[in-house]
């Protein structure tokens, strides 16, 4: 309990003295935080508040000494030739402190954004000196906001206010807030203006008592983080506290861990973006998932590492790809491993051509790619008995959707089970063992885009579906991207005008991956008439039931029109392909007979026979 309690202070500051250790760049802000971005209005109702002597809240302020990895940087409007090292980081709190330093300490404009333009502007602020001593009168009003001119208009004649000049300060009675701890100077030349005079020194002698001071004597409540709180820890804190606007990433937060004089994490993945984006079936990796990747092939060979040196099981490194981990990455191991992970990255793509998944959107599961790049990285270009394993485990995670729920975790685990079983023999992984594709899933699955549908999908590509339009294998129409969508064997219009319920005919099973122009051919009609269009078009009714049966449809219950007997004899020719897949028969249920399964729809009694 000691150590937690020693990781962090609270204590209290004097708002001039942290505005002036802000000055001095005593204390910055983490290169990742967000530029100051504050409205005109929140910056009025924080020095509202703060006149009033209100609470505006704590600042979160970080300890830092030569082992501190964020990379520092200015608050804005702080200009210095040379910037020193900080004693402080600011994780929270930012648009607060900077908002007081730019309107009260600093000699420039504050710069603010507008809420529905997002445009950048400079203002300046002033004090109402006799609306702020008038208590009937709410402290916001009393704060004008002018622009870099300090000239605002009025909305009628000669009703414009020109503070473009100290003389009209004093004539107008407004003060710049920007005079708060310079006031004495400020009332100097105020007196003189006024020529001493008792009415306007009285004036100004409560709005400094009543005013002034209230800025002067503010407290700002401060916790206070030591720099022996461990890195993924105060990452932890600052993602938690900062909140608003765009939402920090644990790649974020890595870019500050990593940030020094001589590497950019940020500028290091856009370069590596660039070479994953040459392959399409790579271009959604997102930097979070590439440091993963990263993240599972050093913790990996940290454990490998350990193992050799004989460490007991109980204190062997974790392999793992979660936010801790990430966060705990050293820039040297990232910089060992990156290659490597590139090198994984690009033989996924080889890989996932050769299974007919040529477009990133017909990945089943990008943490899968994750995962399937990390194993590459260790283990190469996979060749005879190794990629056949490396299929069999591939569409056991897809088709048995193993990567749905805590992905994180089955991704870690295939990392330490999969190169063991491809390289030394080892047991069979999990994701393997534990997969079970339950069948009723053909039936029950209604989403075009799911995992499910996609790895059907690609399995089909790879089995040599043939587009019914162009008579093209689907693989080759998916390479040269035109696209490739799910379409209905049985089409909706038809199946609603015989009474078949809806979750029959969108079911998997009634569901294959066609062009645009094929669906444009199948319409709305029955399947024997949108079969007699394309045999008029000239083509045989033989080579028709060939590209029928590459998608594992028996072209007689199509000419026909038996629903019934399609989704039984469709539903069995899939499961025979998703079971060779998987490459375990015992993995995959026998479809389920729901014969006696009754649908009402509209009053009409269906019988959907699966046997």
């Amino acid at each position: 309990m000691n150590n937690i309690i020693s990781t962090f202070d609270i204590t209290k500051e004097a708002l001039p003295d942290l505005l002036l250790k802000i000055r001095q760049g005593k204390i910055q802000i983490p290169d990742l935080q967000r530029s100051f971005c504050w409205s005109d209005d929140l910056v009025t109702q924080l020095l509202a508040s703060v006149s009033l002597g209100w609470p505006v809240g704590s600042i979160l302020l970080l300890e830092t000494n030569i082992n501190t990895s964020f990379r520092p940087r200015l608050v804005e409007g702080v200009v210095l030739e040379k910037a020193p090292p900080p004693a402080q980081l600011i994780l929270d709190g930012q648009q607060r402190t900077t908002t007081l330093f730019m309107t009260l300490f600093s000699e420039n404009p504050t710069l603010i954004r507008d809420k529905r333009s997002q445009k950048i502007s400079e203002r300046w602020y002033y004090i109402d000196i006799r609306k702020a001593l008038d208590p009937s009168v709410e402290r916001e009003t009393t704060i004008i906001s002018f622009n870099k001119t300090r000239i605002k208009p009025g909305f009628g004649e000669g009703t414009t206010i020109d503070c473009s000049a100290p003389d009209r300060e004093y004539e107008l009675l407004l003060f710049p807030v920007n005079s708060v701890f310079s006031y004495a100077d400020w009332r100097q030349q105020y007196s003189r203006y006024w020529k001493y005079n008792p009415t306007k020194l009285d004036i100004i002698d409560r709005f400094e008592k009543e005013v002034i001071k209230r800025f002067e004597h503010y407290q700002i409540p401060v916790i206070l983080l030591k720099p022996e709180l461990p890195k993924p820890a105060i990452c932890r804190v600052f993602e938690k506290t900062n909140t608003q606007g765009t939402e920090l990433n644990f790649f974020d937060l890595a870019t500050a861990c990593f940030a020094s004089d001589d590497f950019s994490l940020r500028e290091d993945w856009e370069t590596r973006e660039k070479q994953l984006k040459k392959f399409r079936v790579l271009s959604s990796v997102r930097e979070i998932d590439f440091l993963s990747c990263v993240t599972l092939v050093a913790t990996y060979y940290r454990r490998q590492k350990a193992l050799k040196l004989a460490h007991p099981p109980q204190k062997l490194p974790v392999v793992a790809c979660g936010r801790g981990e990430v966060l705990s990455l050293t820039v040297e191991e990232y910089q060992t491993f990156v290659d490597r992970v590139i090198g994984g990255y690009e033989e996924s793509a080889r890989f996932l051509h050769g299974q007919r998944i040529i477009a990133a959107e017909d990945i089943p599961y990008q943490i899968q790619l994750v995962a399937l790049a990390a194993v590459l990285a260790i283990i190469g270009f996979p060749q005879g008995k190794i990629r056949s394993r490396l299929e069999q485990w591939f569409w056991c995670g897809a088709c048995a959707s193993m990567y749905t729920s805590w992905h994180e975790v089955r991704a870690a685990r295939d990392m330490l089970e999969v190169p063991e079983w491809l390289l030394r023999d080892g047991p069979v992984p999990s994701t393997i063992s534990d997969a079970i594709f339950n069948s009723n899933r053909l039936l029950g699955v209604q989403r075009r885009y799911g995992s499910v549908y996609k790895s059907v999908s690609a399995l089909l590509r790879r089995h040599g579906a043939i587009d019914l339009a162009t008579g093209e294998a689907l693989s080759d129409v998916n390479y040269f991207n035109d696209p490739i969508e799910s379409h209905h064997i049985f089409p909706t219009a038809y199946c609603k005008r015989l009474g078949i319920a809806a979750s029959h005919y969108n079911c998997l099973v009634n569901r294959t991956p066609l062009s645009k122009l094929s669906n444009q051919k199948i319409g709305g009609r029955a399947p024997s008439q949108y079969l007699k269009t394309i045999e008029s078009q000239g083509i045989p009714k033989q080579r028709i039931d060939t590209m029928l049966r590459s998608h594992l449809i028996e072209p007689e219950t199509l000419w026909a029109d038996d629903f019934e007997a399609f989704i039984s004899t469709r539903s069995q020719g899939l499961l025979e392909l998703i079971s060779q897949a998987m490459g375990q028969k015992s993995n995959v249920g026998s479809l389920i007979d729901i014969r006696n399964r009754q649908s009402q729809t509209d009053g009409k009694v269906v019988r959907i026979s699966n046997g």
